[in-house]
């Protein structure tokens, strides 16, 4: 449905503007008969949507508003016998109309997007049987069941079993958390291997995954204190104008002597050379320009005022998993003892680690087979042991791969002279190997930080743009991350919630805030944020959520988004100031009787023309910061 109205109000301004080609054709020709009934359709499909709008905003608020300014305008201009321009005026409203409609039905399907993740069904367990129920007809206190690869429906804490459980929707932790009895586990987020059973602590309409929904529908139905500044002046701009055109209408009689047919006339005029169609397109064809440049470099805008905010920002704020990193394990070290023979060892672990489909094991695997691509991996039998490692018994030999606590912590922490403390210092996760009950090598594991993102973090610097990150991880990661970057600020073991306070405490202390992220998790803060910026490759609700998208997961796009915000806001403050001056100069030329209709519409047009083409000067080049 909301789809429908926005290709309705587009068609119509289409048709409203293929009339008017056709209408300005006959009219070139002389053939008024056939000209006038083609502006007048173009009147009628054009301007019905807005007329409407303006009717129905005017009875409700009991205020005036440009969409009837418009229509005045135009109508007067109909009436004054140039159907043309007054078609022209209603054909660029009605444009610029469709566009609006857009934005605003935006934070709807975002709205959408988040309870399409929503679980539906839980397996519950009564008395040992299992059955399946809505995820509404949970009590607390329902113990339900989970199994491997299942999305949990509510918050709970695991009654039985052991698991890995991947709560980057929530937390954004890239890594899975090993999860066993009495452990906490939320909605939404994915059971990895094991099977668990978790007694239901809250009823779905009070789980993190229905918070989040919660804050993004609060900070969306926010408005923004540009978006209350336009409401305002459009209500003053509209009373000004009608009562300017009301005295225009009775005052030159009266006090300068001139006819009532003058004095009319000189009304009509001055309803047509005031009316904002200039002003409007001082704005929507820079914007339009700015947001085809950045599509063409990898860069999407929901909406001219997001890139216009983007200029004024104070901080940017970053997530760190997926935005900073590349949101991935990757093996950084391999250290093994001089006496093991290498070429067993890579044997062993590759063999073993690719019968598992853990996360770690998935990197170590793509590490060997990086370095020896020529090597395969033979068949063997392993035991996995959910949530610590595996093991396995090779040419009669046994090994096992995983954690301190599966291969023994004492020995773990004196392996090579305890550079296992160094690695952990260095925000690693560390994997053992043990041969024969000795620890023969370790793998150390880490989230990379994406090459550019630190010349991001120079170039906003540069610029005086303050830089924080905010993750789910732990702050010992964070800090390492945050280090190895220079930003300025940091937080770790962040839930969606206190991110969404960290933003708005950012908010009171700096000013303009832009968020960049691209989990589940981070849809609230993307969406309290005054600018949101998702990762191109992030979640589909870190994209619905998001004010802006890049598109390539390059996070210089970033820079270059700021440097078009800046060009384009100069564009449009030009456009501005030279159209309000256009009005003034037409509306004095109109009082001291210099200015007839037809060299009004010349100008009023005229300006309305080179504020087009000045916007459409952003159409050129890529802009770097």
């Amino acid at each position: 449905m909301i789809k429908c109205l926005e290709q309705i109000e587009l068609i119509n301004a289409t048709i409203a503007g293929i009339l008017i080609g056709f209408g300005w054709f006959y009219n070139f020709h002389g053939n008024e008969t056939v000209a006038i009934p083609l502006f007048i359709l173009a009147f009628v499909i054009g301007g019905y949507a807005k007329a409407k709008e303006g009717i129905q905003e005017t009875i409700a608020e009991k205020k005036l508003n440009v969409e009837l300014l418009m229509v005045f305008a135009a109508v007067g201009s109909a009436i004054i016998g140039y159907w043309e321009e007054g078609a022209i005026l209603i054909f660029i409203f009605a444009l610029s109309g469709a566009l609006e409609t857009y934005t605003m039905n935006k934070s709807q399907r975002e709205i959408l997007a988040l309870m399409s993740l929503q679980p539906e069904e839980a397996m519950i367990l009564v008395n040992g049987k299992e059955s399946k129920v809505h995820v509404s007809a949970l009590n607390i206190g329902d113990t339900i069941l989970v199994k491997p690869g299942e999305r949990i429906p509510t918050d709970g804490v695991v009654l039985s079993g052991k698991t890995n459980i991947d709560q980057s929707a929530i937390t954004g932790e890239s890594m899975p958390v090993e999860k066993n009895t009495s452990d906490e586990v939320f909605a939404g987020t994915v059971n990895g291997n094991g099977s668990i059973t978790i007694s239901v602590m809250k009823k779905s309409t009070e789980t993190m995954f229905h918070k989040i929904l919660e804050l993004v529908q609060t900070a969306q139905s926010e408005k923004s204190p540009s978006q209350q500044f336009i409401e305002k002046f459009e209500g003053t701009y509209v009373k000004g104008v009608l009562a300017l055109v009301g005295l225009m209408m009775i005052v030159p009689h009266f006090a300068l002597g001139w006819n009532w047919n003058e004095s009319i006339y000189r009304a009509l005029v001055l309803m047509v050379v005031a009316s904002p169609c200039a002003l409007v397109a001082s704005i929507m064809p820079a914007t339009l320009s700015a947001i085809s440049n950045g599509a063409k470099s990898g860069l999407l805008f929901k909406g001219g005022i997001h890139l216009e905010k983007l200029n004024k920002t104070d901080v940017v704020v970053f997530d760190k998993t997926g935005t900073l990193t590349k949101g991935e394990p990757t093996v950084t070290d391999i250290i093994t003892l001089e006496t093991i023979d290498q070429d067993e060892f890579y044997k062993s672990v590759l063999s073993i680690e690719n019968q598992s489909t853990h996360p770690l094991a998935k990197a170590i695997v793509a590490k060997i087979y990086e370095d020896f691509p020529a090597r395969t991996a033979e068949m063997t039998s392993v035991e996995e042991k959910s949530g610590f490692g595996v093991s396995a018994v090779i040419e009669n030999i046994s090994w096992k791969i995983g954690k301190a606590d599966f291969v023994g912590s004492v020995i773990a922490k004196d392996f090579h002279d305890g550079v296992s403390e160094k690695l952990a210092l260095e925000g690693k996760t560390i994997v053992y190997v043990i041969r024969e009950k000795e620890i023969v090598g370790l793998i150390a594991l880490k989230d990379v930080v994406r090459q550019e993102a630190k010349e991001v973090i120079g170039k906003l610097r540069e610029q005086g743009i303050k830089t924080v990150m905010l993750t789910g991880d732990s702050n010992s990661t964070a800090e390492v991350i945050a280090k190895e970057l220079n930003i300025d600020q940091f937080k770790g073991e962040c839930l969606p919630e206190e991110k969404v306070n960290e933003i708005k405490k950012l908010k009171k202390k700096f000013g303009t805030v832009t968020m960049i992220g691209d989990g589940i998790n981070d849809a609230p803060a993307l969406a309290t944020s005054d600018v949101g910026i998702a990762m191109g490759e992030g979640t589909d609700v870190a994209l619905e959520t998001a004010d802006i998208i890049l598109m390539k997961n390059e996070l210089l796009k970033l820079t270059n988004a700021v440097a078009l915000s800046n060009k384009m806001n100069r564009i449009i403050k030009q456009n501005i100031v030279f159209s309000l001056s256009v009005i003034a100069l037409l509306i004095c030329s109109n009082f001291f009787q210099v200015l007839d209709l037809p060299l009004g519409v010349i100008g009023h047009e005229g300006s309305t023309i080179l504020v087009i083409l000045n916007g459409l000067r952003l159409l050129k080049g890529n802009e770097e910061i």
